[in-house]
């Protein structure tokens, strides 16, 4: 029992205490305030409007170097409709990550060979700003 006494008493976590005047509901309202606002911006839907992810997919896909940029379209297929090859939509993948700054994951890439894919996929995703 000494043992383990003197093993706590090094053990101690010192807790800084709030000076007296301090109102600890007010903290506490704080905080559920605060997790009350993030529910209730989880509830509203996080997601950016689809058109507003079509007109930034088509404006990253038209200032792709390597395709004209009157041939993009909603429904243009990356390599039947633009010409592009994997290399190439892997590229466009990665800008499009940069434009909406989060990071699509190998598997769903893969399935991204159309500005209609790329849109959905990022219109669908909460992490896209």
């Amino acid at each position: 029992m000494a043992a383990r006494n003197a093993l706590l008493k090094h053990l101690r976590v010192h807790v800084n205490r709030a000076p007296p005047h301090h109102d600890r509901s007010a903290c506490a309202g704080g905080l559920s305030q605060l997790i009350r606002r993030h529910f209730s911006y989880e509830a509203r839907g996080s997601f950016l409007e689809k058109s507003e992810v079509t007109d930034r997919v088509l404006s990253v896909v038209k200032n792709f170097q390597k395709l004209d940029p009157s041939k993009v379209s909603p429904n243009a297929h990356f390599q039947k409709d633009l010409g592009l090859d994997s290399l190439d939509t892997v590229e466009i993948v990665m800008a499009l990550e940069e434009e909406f700054g989060f990071e699509i994951p190998d598997n769903e890439a893969d399935k991204i060979n159309s500005i209609n894919l790329a849109v959905d996929f990022i219109a669908s995703h909460p992490q896209a700003k």
